[in-house]
């Protein structure tokens, strides 16, 4: 039976649906916790020093430097993290949850197009499907009544603030992959808490709200999730079955809509569903074809080496 599960659900695939689960749940808490009056920047704040804890601890524990050797790269990182950080948490406490969740899956876009002009990938067939896709799907969830005059409109505003949020999410993936040439991942980790910690105090944009009980366990809660989160992706990306681990990071979006209907009421619209579609098939395309496109490039690359060989002799 052990067997059967490892072979169907991998290592890689399980840490990574505990990291969509982790991150389903923060997003829930930091919804809740909405309710009970706490801002946005209360909520970052307690996060980031739950996050900076964790992260210090661990990097102690491997007994390497905190700071790190690219240290312009990594405040970037750290910078981009933050603001992308407050607009996916604005997102989510103005917006449903399934249509916040769904609106931070444009990142694979964004990332691709980002990645072609500074890492020199290449965009892939797969990649600008996923584009067309994800913008599409946006329209259709946004605007439904462009096509047939009906539906129920976002909130322009909400939307225009979680796009911006996938956006800044994307830039960092893009640092995240340039600085994991260098640097380990626990340096990366912990620089996001350390930029986000002192932002969250000095600009609080509201009044500080002293949490009662119930609040207090839920802002600890989303340090906790969003700690389950990171761990479960770097994880999953550090296995061998990475690639396919990534396509299941979008059963976040079915954890969103359950959590959004059990405990907010919330009921997807006919339009987030069409539009959602898209945008995850969009993503999933993108993560299947890149993958594809890897082995068939690492696929040539041993045909050519054959040949010259063989022409050698």
């Amino acid at each position: 039976m052990q067997s059967d599960l490892s072979r169907i659900f991998p290592i890689g695939v399980r840490y990574m649906l505990l990291s969509a689960l982790g991150f389903a749940l923060m997003a829930a808490c930091v919804k809740e916790v909405s309710t009970h009056g706490i801002p946005v920047m209360e909520i970052i704040a307690v996060r980031a020093l739950v996050s900076l804890i964790i992260s210090y601890l661990d990097v102690k524990r491997k007994g390497i430097s905190l700071w790190g050797s690219n240290k312009p790269f990594l405040i970037a990182r750290g910078v981009v993290g933050t603001l992308a950080l407050i607009c996916v948490y604005y997102a989510v406490v103005t917006l449903p949850l399934a249509e916040a969740t769904l609106i931070q899956y444009l990142h694979p876009a964004f990332t691709a197009v980002i990645a072609l002009f500074f890492l020199k990938e290449r965009l892939h067939l797969s990649t600008l499907i996923c584009i067309v896709l994800s913008l599409v799907g946006l329209a259709i969830m946004v605007k439904p009544e462009l096509l047939l005059g009906e539906g129920i409109e976002l909130p322009w505003f909400g939307v225009a603030i979680a796009v911006l949020g996938a956006l800044g999410s994307a830039i960092a993936y893009v640092l995240v992959r340039r600085l994991s040439q260098g640097e380990d991942s626990s340096v990366i980790i912990f620089y996001f808490p350390c930029i986000a910690l002192p932002v969250s105090i000095i600009y609080p944009g509201e009044s500080f709200v002293m949490p009662d009980g119930t609040a207090l366990i839920l802002l600890i809660l989303v340090g906790i999730f969003t700690q389950i989160g990171q761990v479960g992706l770097t994880k999953a990306m550090q296995t061998e079955v990475a690639g396919k681990a990534t396509a299941y990071s979008y059963v976040q979006v079915i954890f969103a809509v359950i959590l959004g209907w059990i405990v907010f009421d919330e009921i997807p619209s006919l339009w987030t569903w069409i539009g959602g579609s898209l945008i995850v098939t969009g993503a999933l395309i993108n993560t299947l074809g890149s993958t594809a496109w890897q082995k068939a490039d690492s696929w040539l690359i041993v045909r050519l080496k054959s040949f010259a060989s063989g022409r050698e002799k």
